[in-house]
């Protein structure tokens, strides 16, 4: 009998993490250096306490804060959000970062859905980082689009070949389907590398360069999730603080600088998509979770919040700098890496004849060795232009305990060594 589920739910994959968190329930002495979790030790449990006793001291002030809330989110913390991001940019333009663009989204990970359900239909293409948020990449598969990946330099998107690809689909005649440039701005899933200011101006202007021949706007999608576990160097602008009007969606998140179970995120958006997005989550949720929405704007107004960045920057500091020493101890010399200034990964490309993919010699000797890591090939979009790399993995410090990253780092060197 033919199956009764949509094209979408067929074209939707299992997402990679759910298989790599499956293999490390499967095995319990497994050392995983994969998932992309937030350090347990360093979660505000006493300050989250404390910031709930406050919001519900009283039926007065809990009644409203266990009721529904709004599709866009409660007003204070929008108000909150883009204050916040304003003075991360130090800007003195308000008018990107008006309260009628933001809304409060249920994680980061909800926004990248909706705006991509909003702006992109089936065939349509999305430029990416190559390479890229794997999770993502599900998405526009769900979504049955196409994606070209643009190489990445040690500073963001390589401008040369984002002109170089934009300009092949205006000859092609295929610049009419490229919707929006996604870009994880700050401490890259799954590079670590950080897009620099300039580099998202340029990209804007490029974009606009294109959009008479596309005939519509290109926008660019910041990923921003990230930007706050900066422990070392200077932050970047975001693409808001540019001034193309318009064209920026920016997207953030509480999740990862304070608590990630409680799954609140944020967008700035133009205003002429912010109705459509809007309308989308009315359909998805009718609105973020109130009880989290107020516990983060209490978190924001009492100061808890920005108390505990330094603390999880400290944490996050100390973990890249263990595996930093174990990755020279104990990693071939021939394997590439950088040290990163801050999120929660080590990006390493091992000499091209060494496969790291899910069915290569290499993954399958690490996962029996009980060590896990993100294979490379998994963060590469399919685009027809190049071959899929699979020399590559993503080591993650974030969720891994601090006696577990030498210890994971060395079973792996052994796999490498033994590989090389």
């Amino acid at each position: 009998m033919k199956s009764a589920l949509s094209q979408l739910s067929r074209r939707t994959p299992e997402p990679a993490i759910s298989w790599l968190m499956k293999l490390t329930l499967d095995h319990p002495k497994l050392i995983s250096l994969a998932a992309g979790f937030t350090d347990s030790a360093s979660l505000p449990v006493d300050d989250v306490r404390a910031v709930l006793d406050d919001v519900l001291a009283s039926p007065r002030r809990g009644r409203p804060a266990l009721q529904y809330g709004s599709t866009v989110g409660d007003t204070t913390l929008r108000e909150m959000t883009a204050e916040h991001v304003r003075k991360c940019d130090g800007s003195k333009d308000a008018t990107s970062y008006a309260v009628a663009r933001t809304i409060i989204t249920s994680g980061s990970q909800q926004l990248l859905y909706m705006t991509t359900e909003a702006l992109c239909d089936p065939g349509d293409i999305v430029l990416v980082e190559d390479p890229t948020y794997f999770v993502y990449l599900g998405i526009t598969q769900s979504h049955a689009l196409r994606c070209r990946g643009v190489k990445l330099d040690a500073d963001g998107i390589n401008l040369a070949h984002l002109d170089q690809v934009l300009a092949e689909l205006k000859r092609t005649g295929e610049l009419r389907r490229v919707k929006l440039l996604y870009l994880v701005s700050y401490f890259q899933n799954p590079t670590g590398r950080t897009t620099s200011f300039t580099k998202k101006q340029a990209a804007l202007e490029l974009l606009r360069r294109y959009e008479r021949a596309a005939g519509h706007p290109i926008y660019l999608l910041e990923d921003a999730a990230y930007r706050e576990l900066r422990f070392s160097g200077d932050d970047e602008r975001s693409a808001l603080a540019a001034g193309f009007d318009g064209r920026v969606i920016y997207t953030g998140t509480y999740s990862k600088p304070f608590a990630t179970g409680a799954r609140v995120g944020f967008g700035i958006l133009p205003l002429e998509i912010f109705s459509a997005i809007a309308r989308i989550k009315g359909n998805h949720d009718f609105g973020t979770a109130n009880l989290l929405q107020q516990l983060l704007a209490h978190a924001l107004s009492t100061g808890a919040y920005d108390r505990h960045l330094p603390i999880l920057r400290q944490r996050y500091a100390a973990k890249a700098l263990r595996m930093t020493a174990a990755i020279r101890k104990h990693f071939p010399a021939e394997v590439k890496w950088a040290q990163p200034r801050g999120g929660l990964y080590f990006w390493a490309q091992l000499p091209a004849r060494v496969k790291s993919g899910a069915k290569s010699k290499l993954f399958q000797t690490a996962l029996r060795r009980d060590v896990l890591y993100v294979p490379g090939e998994l963060c590469y979009c399919g685009d027809a232009a190049r071959r899929k790399p699979n020399h590559e993995m993503r080591i993650s410090f974030g969720g891994a305990k601090d006696r577990d990253i030498p210890r994971g780092i060395e079973r792996l060197g052994a796999v490498l060594r033994a590989m090389s």
